[in-house]
């Protein structure tokens, strides 16, 4: 898509995430332990805190402020239910938008509230075509890091379809303007000495999911627990996170499977990835990976905040290559399909 104001869109997704990012970190300074921790609400989404709110204020706030009125948007986020309509400028008809923005204003707010890991605020955009958009459609995406207390250093990537990434770093403690930051995946065709992950962050599946993960590196000859070819497991609780832990190279691959073992096991769970919370895998993508569903397709999940998406992500072809039959085969047999 050649279009202008795709670049100007990339900074202004920066330029919110920044907005976002600043609004947390003020608000964490002045709460009281465990305030940001409460419950503000429980969604057919997620759970909401009171930080999510801190969050999904700014962003408003912002493209009131600053988006511009002859790019009408409507904005599809987190925190917006019951089928709640949010514009740019207000009040303009969704047929008379021409973008979509979808948003996580806090991806991984139970490790921020536990200052266990970063957060990230996630934002990207597509071509508005009313209910039929999906995340295939994305050509703008833009991911900024929300840090612990103890990081001097924030990340932000972002990236145009097309383009490759544009990846930065702030000094939080210098103040001043971001420095240019090189991430790049691993080049590794297998997972020996290297960090691969399925996703079970809850009691919900994971038997299922583990039975999976280790059928998965039996067949793929990378299992043993010598020292010669460990496989390394990590669970950053949070969408964004994995992605840019590939993007950085320092895990090989993440597999999502949480709405298909839910399925197979009858079980009507919210706690699953959504549109909202992957809506930056074009950046891994464009950092050289590959993000797909499963069955080795294109994500293609509506622009909502309710649909369960179930995703894989390598930090190369050539592991993808390797993976993905092996994947899909086990998908039909544990799971009734991917």
């Amino acid at each position: 898509m050649n279009n202008p104001f795709l670049e100007t869109a990339r900074g202004l997704l920066c330029s919110l995430g920044v907005a976002v990012r600043d609004r947390v970190l003020a608000a964490r300074g002045r709460a009281a332990a465990g305030d940001l921790a409460a419950v503000a609400a429980i969604t057919a989404a997620d759970t909401i805190y009171a930080v999510d709110k801190v969050g999904e204020r700014a962003i408003t706030e912002w493209f009131a402020a600053t988006w511009p009125a002859a790019e009408p948007v409507e904005i599809v986020m987190e925190g917006l239910e019951d089928g709640a309509v949010l514009t740019f400028p207000r009040s303009t008809p969704v047929a008379a938008t021409r973008w979509k923005v979808i948003l996580d204003p806090i991806d991984g707010t139970r490790n921020l509230m536990y200052d266990k890991r970063s957060a990230w605020s996630l934002a990207a955009l597509a071509p508005q075509r009313g209910a039929a958009t999906n995340l295939d459609d994305l050509v703008v995406a833009a991911m900024t890091e929300i840090p612990t207390t103890k990081q001097w250093r924030a990340d932000q990537v972002s990236a145009v379809r097309g383009g490759g990434i544009v990846a930065s770093a702030w000094d939080l403690l210098r103040g001043g303007e971001p420095v240019a930051l090189t991430l790049r995946p691993s080049t590794a065709a297998d997972l020996q000495q290297g960090f691969c992950s399925l996703v079970k962050f809850f009691p919900e599946g994971k038997e299922l999911t583990a039975r999976l993960e280790e059928a998965l590196l039996s067949r793929l000859g990378e299992t043993g627990c010598g020292a010669a070819s460990p496989v390394f497991d990590d669970q950053y609780l949070c969408t964004g996170g994995q992605l840019h832990e590939l993007m950085a190279g320092r895990d090989r691959l993440v597999v999502d499977l949480r709405p298909l073992v839910f399925r197979r096991l009858g079980l009507a769970s919210p706690l699953a990835c959504h549109p909202y919370d992957v809506c930056t895998a074009l950046l891994l993508q464009e950092a050289g990976g590959v993000v797909e569903t499963p069955a080795g397709g294109a994500l293609d999940a509506p622009l909502d905040t309710t649909t369960p998406v179930a995703w894989v992500g390598y930090a190369n072809e050539r592991l993808a290559a390797r993976v993905r039959p092996v994947l899909r085969e086990l998908c039909a047999e544990l799971l009734g399909g991917a």
